[in-house]
């Protein structure tokens, strides 16, 4: 297997064989990442892609049963080339189970949902769609490259695809002041139309090099402390309706581990932030935070 760059995967995917087919991400201007910043964004050529396969099935032995497609966004790749891409994987992996790929919006939108429904029957069986935040504002605001009505629409044309949708927001995204209350009731709103299986909200981190971090630097965007992440994330969770959900908000950015179904174990979680609010219980020091 051939890698160029850092290679970024979801937590849940460190089982997963990692194949890249794109290089970088087809973004790659959003304010706050500071991933895929040592490679320009392009396309591997079939023919390498496909020998990896291959390189990956004598490595494997062909056990695989997890394959994410890498890098930041292996779904705007040409519709046959990513069918022959997952034909080739579940032929030389026969106890292949499960590919995954993130799923960038704008790529998304180029494809209808028929198309997105053929790559299901093909085995592309989740997407990792990186939501952020519901807001308008703050969408524009991070340079995430599409309004908040066409990220709810990529959502919904995965998810009505059959493809088991996985979404990321982002607490503190908005910064201190009147934007973070909106920032947070709109995410949820977003949750409750687009009807994810899963989400994840992962806590922001100002990382060096990037436009947030420069504007963090020259007192133009103002962070939220610690336990005002956490009233953001209480906020999220006493707003979202839809159900069931899967919710993680354990990454290791996040200043306290959480873990449930929303909506069974949406007030255990709560108590859970309350009684760290309270100072009853520890939260993650800084210097144990990552990305």
């Amino acid at each position: 297997m051939r890698y160029e760059g850092d290679i970024y995967r979801p937590p849940g995917e460190w089982k997963s064989y990692l194949l890249q087919c794109t290089v970088g991400c087809s973004n790659n201007t959003c304010t706050y990442c500071g991933m895929y910043k040592d490679k320009n964004f392009h396309i591997r050529p079939m023919k390498d892609i496909l020998e990896d396969i291959q390189m990956a099935k004598v490595y494997y032995g062909g056990a695989k049963k997890r394959v994410f497609l890498c890098d930041g966004d292996a779904i705007v790749m040409k519709q046959e080339d990513l069918i022959s891409i997952l034909d080739h994987l579940y032929a030389a992996f026969p106890q292949l189970e499960k590919v995954s790929t993130y799923a960038g919006p704008r790529s998304t939108l180029t494809k209808s949902t028929a198309e997105l429904k053929e790559l299901c029957q093909h085995g592309l069986k989740r997407a990792y769609l990186g939501v952020e935040t519901g807001s308008d504002a703050v969408l524009k605001a991070v340079h995430k490259g599409v309004t908040a009505e066409e990220m709810l629409e990529a959502g919904e044309r995965l998810r009505e695809a059959g493809i088991d949708l996985w979404i990321m927001v982002l607490i503190g995204l908005a910064g201190r002041g009147e934007a973070s209350r909106e920032h947070i009731l709109a995410t949820a709103d977003m949750i409750n139309k687009m009807k994810p299986r899963h989400v994840s909200a992962m806590t922001l981190q100002l990382v060096p090099g990037t436009p947030m971090y420069d504007d963090w630097k020259a007192g133009r965007f103002e962070p939220l402390a610690p336990v005002e992440m956490l009233e953001e994330t209480k906020l999220l969770l006493e707003n979202i309706h839809y159900g069931p959900i899967h919710f993680t908000s354990d990454h290791a950015s996040n200043y306290l581990p959480l873990k449930g179904t929303i909506p069974d174990d949406t007030a255990q979680m709560v108590a859970a932030i309350d009684s760290a609010l309270a100072g009853d219980t520890p939260m993650r020091p800084e210097w144990m935070r990552g990305l």
